[in-house]
């Protein structure tokens, strides 16, 4: 029986990917920060705490013994607004960690290297108008991080890339990353602006179900794509709206123009304070245009099995809505 260590093991994608592991047999270690919203492994998993970043080689190297894959499921994504340049910190955060662990399990003899990146990824290359290869930090670690994993693995380590899009579920303790979302069309008032393009999206149960797909038959230097719903922009808020109990027609699609000022805006009220977006508000809403959706080709061969979206992201936003935050006294 094979040992898999998913780093990153506590949150969203570890977690699922832990339990997929499980479901298929196989045995499984994780590393996670100790955290209060950490929830309950299952009693076959053994589980380390710590940082990464603080552990030294000689400890990941004891963790790494025996290992027959890793699943790097750790980093920064966009949401995080750095101090500028906004490129050191997503350096830091999603290539250094990446190459380092992936030397080290290349030592350790570990013969499999997932590593969950981003479709980002795939939308600079497709669009090179996008600027994320050139002036945005967040895709740009991302294309650093997949070139570093494949180059720690070149003759020794298979290492396979998930480019992820959107995700939907939830892991017990953690609040989704939609609940901004749901929070702004709640707040808002009059009629609620979008762009007209789309997105791929999949649930976390298919990301798990890719993520050991990956690891059992993928091939070295290979970038996935995953894809199994198409979500337009407006339908997404429109869902949104149903959730918090407004009226979807409230949503209204609008041509790119209308929306740059506010871009702008973002963009110079953020300079103002010395920082700087992963993802610039006006390329952002480039991207916000467009078809942005993978070819389900690549979901398809890592044996990845169709699920309810639709009903996932359902349900996604139905938990935000019943487990709203706790408010602090004035």
């Amino acid at each position: 029986m094979q040992r898999a260590l998913v780093v990153g093991g506590t949150g969203l994608l570890g977690y699922h990917t832990t339990q997929e592991l499980l479901r298929r047999g196989y045995r499984v270690a994780t590393l996670a920060l100790p955290a209060t919203d950490a929830p309950e492994l299952p009693v076959e998993v053994d589980a380390h705490w710590g940082d990464l970043n603080l552990m030294t080689d000689g400890e990941l190297a004891d963790l790494l013994t025996g290992t027959d894959a890793v699943f790097f499921a750790m980093g920064a994504d966009e949401r995080t607004l750095p101090p500028a340049p906004a490129s050191r910190f997503y350096y830091e955060a999603n290539v250094v960690p990446t190459q380092r662990l992936a030397r080290l399990a290349r030592a350790a003899g570990v013969g499999r290297f997932i590593v969950f990146g981003s479709d980002t990824a795939e939308w600079g290359e497709r669009w090179p108008e996008l600027g994320f290869r050139t002036r945005n930090a967040y895709p740009r670690s991302r294309y650093a991080q997949e070139e570093v994993a494949v180059l720690e693995g070149d003759g020794a380590m298979d290492v396979m890339v998930l480019r992820l899009p959107y995700i939907f579920g939830v892991v017990a303790g953690q609040r989704p990353r939609w609940q901004a979302v749901l929070d702004a069309v709640a707040s808002s008032g009059g009629p609620i602006p979008v762009l007209g393009g789309s997105t791929s999206a999949v649930t976390v149960r298919q990301v798990a179900q890719a993520a050991v797909g990956a690891m059992e038959r993928g091939t070295h230097g290979s970038r996935y794509t995953l894809s199994a719903y198409e979500l337009s922009h407006s339908q997404f808020l429109e869902l949104c709206c149903e959730a918090v109990g407004r009226d979807p027609h409230d949503v209204a699609v609008v041509p790119l123009g209308d929306l740059l000022p506010t871009s702008e805006a973002r963009e110079a009220e953020v300079q103002a304070v010395g920082r700087e977006f992963g993802l610039h508000p006006a390329d952002t809403a480039l991207l916000g245009e467009k078809r942005a959706v993978g070819d389900v080709a690549d979901t398809i061969a890592l044996d990845v099995e169709p699920d309810d979206v639709l009903g996932e992201i359902r349900a996604c936003l139905a938990w935000c809505v019943e487990h709203p935050r706790e408010t602090v006294p004035a």
